[in-house]
């Protein structure tokens, strides 16, 4: 069976064109409004691959910065220059501070993330979170790839919408389709992630992602051992974090419609689904022990 992303899910729905049309004229008043103080946050999955095409593809002067948490994928990391080559813009990139990543680890251990929610929350905080208040800083406004069929946690996320701190955070592809993502990608040639191809939808750091199983939601291989409803980083939970509390809880660590969220992988086999029923703990260390990719990148 073809496992490629593309070959899999990309296909043109009604209102495709609309929905492109409008995502660009949302980037273009975004600029307007904030002229030299915006900036796409990229995770480099999919659909902030789009989003970065589309700001190269039409000029427009927003910055694009991404995350390095010193724990992505090697083929996460790819991308970054790949974007720049294929692109010719460059790639702001922001790290955790160092010492507070080696603080982190020498007193919580490499694998605190599956001991519990808030050790793993904690390491957000530390590599996802500070860093992003940094890339923030003297900004007024970023731009997401967050879609409302992304989760149930997301499905009234807005076009626009005020954060914590009150910058004003865009979100063009809100009602866009996971098929709708792919028709673009395969219309317009935009890289993307290999892992993409091995049933990863959502990706993040390497030890706090899988891939998914048939009929799994979207985010289910993120921090899949939880068993929180809302399995988001911090992010892009505006409502509880500021810049103010990121960096202290950095610092006292050492640190349209809706449609279901679920993505269709039709009949292929993806391996790595834990168990129901099983512990939080035994399901992260068979994961563990499962996975045969190198490591990734580290501070430590």
């Amino acid at each position: 069976m073809n496992s490629n992303a593309v070959a899999l899910y990309a296909r043109e729905t009604p209102g495709f064109d609309a929905r492109v049309t409008s995502a660009v004229a949302l980037l273009q008043d975004a600029v307007a409004g904030h002229t030299g103080q915006i900036v796409q946050a990229t995770s480099l999955g999919a659909e902030d691959m789009i989003i970065t095409d589309l700001i190269a593809r039409h000029r427009l002067p927003i910055a694009i910065g991404t995350l390095q948490t010193g724990m992505l994928h090697a083929e996460t990391l790819a991308l970054i220059g790949r974007i720049e080559a294929r692109y010719a813009v460059p790639v702001e990139v922001y790290e955790p501070v160092a010492h507070s990543a080696i603080q982190f680890v020498a007193k919580h251990g490499e694998r605190a993330m599956y001991d519990s929610i808030e050790l793993r929350k904690s390491c957000c905080a530390m590599r996802k979170l500070e860093p992003l208040s940094r890339m923030l800083e003297r900004r007024s406004a970023w731009v997401t790839g967050m879609r409302r069929e992304q989760s149930d946690h997301r499905g009234a996320v807005g076009f626009s919408e005020t954060d914590a701190n009150r910058r004003t955070k865009f979100n063009p592809l809100a009602d866009w389709s996971w098929a709708d993502v792919w028709h673009y990608i395969a219309v317009n040639d935009v890289p993307y992630n290999p892992l993409h191809d091995q049933f990863f939808p959502s990706i993040g750091c390497a030890p706090c992602t899988r891939a998914i199983a048939v009929g799994e939601d979207f985010r289910a291989g993120r921090w899949w051992w939880e068993n929180e409803d809302a399995k988001e980083c911090g992010l892009h939970v505006s409502q509880h974090s500021s810049d103010a509390q990121v960096a202290a809880a950095s610092r006292s660590e050492g640190v349209s419609s809706l449609v279901p969220a679920q993505a269709n992988f039709g009949s292929a086999e993806v391996k790595g689904s834990p168990e129901p029923g099983r512990s939080q703990n035994e399901n992260a260390k068979d994961a563990a022990c499962m996975s045969s990719r190198p490591r990734p990148h580290s501070f430590q």
